[in-house]
């Protein structure tokens, strides 16, 4: 073994057969060890600088990304990742390794020289309802990785307070969903759902509006979508089931020119969202900037676009 550098003199692994290395690699490939374990793994600076230290498991990092930190990163978050991750070399956590052992940490072409295990946080429905400022996304059978990570993405930007997620949709935890998310899976509450429409009933029972995205529906518009709401999103071929879509208090639709009859699933998902923070930017303090989620007193049938 060599020895590093800078890691309080642990050893650098160099083997492939290391259980610790052959562990994180299963934990990419595998949904069941993933929730099994209650872990999944990160990968990259900005990811490894934004997740809690108390929430890393294991870490393992390169000597090239060690000194090309300080470059990826302003100084100030360079040294907090540094200081964090020399906290966790100290306690055992963290191990540098050579090139050739990462890439077995590493799911894409163009290994990113750190990553971590992370514990998995479980959410309740509870945490995804914040009152009257409640906007959730209601997600059923979603399989591509790559919608889920964006769409989780956009939620952020767009103020979503939680996910429900129906368990039979892509892993969230899949390392293309994660790295797609570019870090919003730290801080976006996600909940997972064995029953979609039974929780979906007890959102609307709880006093959230529900809207699912249908090609039925009414202009979305035309609609107003201030209080307590969610927003249903389908599978990217036969969108929302029967079972789920009866259960909304409205269907909605994106209208659309041409001969186009559906958009893709995360493309739908950001126009909805952002209509959603476009009305309750029309209803704070424009003065101020700060956002408040009151019920705006519009016509009956009037579009929020004809008050702007």
């Amino acid at each position: 073994m060599l020895k590093s550098d800078f890691g309080q003199g642990r050893p650098v692994l160099t083997s492939l057969k290391n259980e610790r290395i052959k562990y994180v690699s299963k934990l990419l490939k595998d949904a069941k060890l993933r929730h099994a374990a209650n872990a999944f793994v990160i990968e990259g600076v900005r990811l490894f600088s934004e997740v809690k230290e108390e929430d890393i498991i294991d870490a393992f990092y390169t000597e090239e990304i060690w000194n090309r930190m300080d470059g990826g990163l302003p100084q100030e978050k360079a040294d907090a990742t540094k200081n964090k991750l020399r906290s966790l070399i100290e306690k055992g956590k963290a191990n540098s390794v050579t090139d050739e052992v990462y890439k077995k940490l590493s799911d894409t072409d163009n290994p990113q020289g750190i990553a971590a295990v992370v514990r998995i946080k479980a959410h309740e429905i509870s945490e995804i309802k914040h009152g009257q400022n409640t906007f959730i996304l209601i997600i059923e059978s979603l399989r591509d990785p790559g919608n889920l990570g964006t769409i989780i993405r956009t939620a952020e930007g767009a103020g979503v307070t939680g996910i429900l997620l129906s368990s039979d949709s892509v892993d969230v935890y899949n390392p293309k969903v994660v790295r797609g998310t570019m870090g919003s899976i730290l801080r976006v509450p996600i909940c997972i759902s064995a029953d979609i429409v039974g929780d979906t009933k007890r959102l609307k029972e709880s006093g959230v509006t529900v809207f699912g995205t249908h090609l039925s529906g009414n202009n979305m518009y035309s609609e107003n979508f201030s209080g307590p709401v969610a927003f249903m999103i389908g599978n990217e071929g036969a969108g929302l089931s029967d079972a789920l879509s009866e259960n909304a208090d409205r269907l909605i639709k994106i209208p659309m020119e041409g001969e186009v009859e559906s958009l893709n699933a995360s493309i739908s998902a950001g126009i909805v969202c952002y209509e959603v923070l476009r009305q309750r930017i029309y209803q704070g303090d424009s003065s101020s900037g700060k956002l408040h989620f009151a019920q705006p007193d519009l016509p009956e049938g009037a579009s929020p676009w004809e008050m702007v």
